[in-house]
């Protein structure tokens, strides 16, 4: 994921100039064609293999139990991490990077919120709750969240430890230094706020933190990314000055905001 900037104001509206090369490629008969790809698939069922294995390890993984009560603003008042399982035994958290004064959300993060409402039905038929999570207060989540076109849980954690405990907000003095600790280590980092993934499960009154990502880690949240490494052209971020420099609100581009499948049928 693109941390490299600090503030949603320093990304340009607009649409980024396309790249116009054609790759370079072998053009081969059909039956060639064939063999190279069955070459490749080869290939790709081993790294499914090994996607398998390393999701039943991270499902192996150690248990940390929650000790603080965490309280978070939502629509509805006070809800506490518990609340946000709404019912069901586990509870995946998108930490947004959004924080108090900002004007809007982060781009990047938007890029993957996008897909957050069509996941979260699906989720919920497999005992898992989805909840977004920022610094920044409710009503400016609330404003973002309407522009955006977005019904996903989307909480505030303004004023608590939340964010800081898991990393993904940083002390001023640590902002100001650029050396922060994100993704498990002291790195360098241009932003007061940072993205990941946690995820946590309920059993009885007691919640537990099995797991988080950040960074490169959130690739596999980009339906969008998936579907571009599909193509000759791929992500096609090499020529930019850090990836996802072209991203933008999806109502910042030229050709404004989502379709709306409601008025569109």
């Amino acid at each position: 994921m693109s941390t490299a900037t600090t503030n949603t104001e320093t990304m340009t509206p607009g649409t980024m100039e396309k790249s116009t090369s054609t790759p370079a490629v072998k053009i081969v008969p059909r039956a060639d064609w064939v063999a190279a790809r069955k070459e490749l698939l080869i290939k790709e069922k081993e790294f499914t293999r090994l996607r398998d294995d390393l999701s039943r390890q991270r499902r192996e993984m150690p248990w940390v139990k929650m000790e603080k009560n965490y309280q978070f603003e939502g629509p509805n008042g006070k809800e506490r991490l518990a609340d946000l399982f709404d019912g069901r035994s586990q509870l995946v958290v998108y930490h947004f990077m959004f924080g108090p004064g900002w004007k809007e959300g982060c781009p990047s993060c938007s890029y993957l919120a996008d897909s957050f409402d069509g996941a979260t039905i699906h989720l919920a038929h497999r005992d898992t709750s989805f909840a977004v999570i920022s610094r920044a207060t409710l009503p400016e989540i609330e404003a973002f969240k309407k522009r955006m076109g977005w019904r996903f849980k989307w909480v505030s954690s303004f004023g608590t430890d939340f964010n800081y405990d898991f990393h993904v907000s940083f002390p001023k003095e640590q902002a100001e230094s650029g050396k922060v600790y994100y993704n498990f280590e002291t790195t360098e980092f241009p932003s007061e706020e940072g993205p990941g993934m946690s995820v946590f499960y309920k059993k009885g009154d007691e919640v537990f933190h099995s797991y988080s990502t950040f960074a490169r880690g959130l690739d596999n949240l980009v339906p969008t990314y998936n579907l571009l490494d599909l193509t000759p052209k791929g992500r096609d971020e090499d020529s930019l000055p850090w990836t996802m420099a072209w991203v933008r609100h999806h109502d910042r581009y030229d050709e404004g905001k989502l379709v709306d499948l409601k008025t569109s049928a």
